[in-house]
C-alpha cells in the first residue's frame, strides 16, 4: 500500500467490473480525489478465480493495474473467486478503509448496473449509510459519450398536485409513490432521476426542478389521482 495522502476525512472507492468504462471510472475517481486531496481506492469483484479469467478480462485487469500505478492509487483490490454477494464485498472494503464516497458505473454491458436496482441499492444504503454514492451513467447517443454523475441516493416520494407529479422528501399525508432520488451534481435545483419498484421491476422517471418530466413512464396501475 502506498503512503496515504492529504485529507483523512474523505476517501474514495471506484468499483469497476468489465469493459472500457473501467478506465473512465478510475480517471473520474482520480479527478475527484485530486480535487479533495484524499486517498483513492479501486475495487473489482469476480466470482471466478484470477487464473480462470478469459484473455479480454485479464487484459482489462492489467490495464487497470498499470493505470492505478500511474495515478498513484492507494490500493487496487482484486477480489477474485468471490462467492459473497457484491454488496457484502463493497461494504467490507468501505468499512475497513473508511470510505466516504463510492463511484460505480451504470451501462447496459456492466454488471455494476445492478447497483441502481432497488433491492441492491437499498441494501447498500442500509449497510453503508455513511457513504455517498456517485452513479456514473455512460451512454452513447450519436457515438458521443455522455457522462452524468449523481449524488447519493436518498429516500423520496412522488405526489400529485394540480395534475403534475412532483417530488417530496418527507412522507406525505396524501397518496404517494416511494422510491430513491438521485440528484445531479452541480445543481441547486431538484434535478435528477427518481427510481421506484413496481411489480418487481425497477421504474425510472426524470426530475427537473422537482417535477416529473416524463409521467408517461409511470405504469398506469401505479399512477396517482389528485386529492
Amino acid at each position: 500500500m502506498k503512503h496515504v495522502k492529504g485529507r483523512l476525512d474523505e476517501s474514495i472507492l471506484v468499483c469497476v467490473y468489465y469493459g472500457q468504462n473501467g478506465e473512465r471510472l478510475i480517471r473520474r475517481g482520480h479527478k475527484l480525489a485530486t480535487l479533495l486531496d484524499c486517498p483513492l481506492y479501486v475495487l473489482t469483484v469476480d466470482s471466478k478465480p484470477l487464473d480462470a479469467f478469459d484473455a479480454e478480462k485479464s487484459g482489462y485487469i492489467e490495464q487497470w493495474k498499470e493505470l492505478t500505478d500511474e495515478l498513484d492509487v492507494e490500493e487496487f483490490f482484486i477480489k477474485d473467486n468471490e462467492k459473497r454477494p457484491i454488496h457484502k464485498v463493497i461494504t467490507e472494503v468501505a468499512t475497513n478503509y473508511n470510505i466516504t464516497q463510492i463511484i460505480v458505473g451504470q451501462s447496459a454491458q456492466s454488471r455494476w448496473e445492478e447497483i441502481t436496482k432497488g433491492s441492491f441499492l437499498n441494501v447498500l444504503l442500509k449497510e453503508v449509510p455513511f457513504v455517498d454514492f456517485h452513479i456514473v451513467s455512460v451512454k452513447h447517443p450519436s457515438d458521443d459519450e455522455l457522462i452524468d454523475i449523481f449524488e447519493k441516493g436518498v429516500r423520496a416520494y412522488l405526489i400529485k398536485e394540480n395534475g403534475h407529479y412532483k417530488i417530496a422528501f418527507t412522507c406525505p399525508k396524501t397518496a404517494f409513490i416511494e422510491g430513491i432520488f438521485f440528484k445531479e451534481i452541480g445543481t441547486d435545483f431538484d434535478n435528477g432521476i427518481f427510481k421506484f419498484n413496481f411489480d418487481n421491476k425497477m421504474q425510472e422517471v426524470n426530475i427537473t426542478e422537482a417535477l416529473v418530466t416524463d409521467p408517461d413512464r409511470i405504469p398506469p396501475a401505479c399512477r396517482l389521482e389528485n386529492e
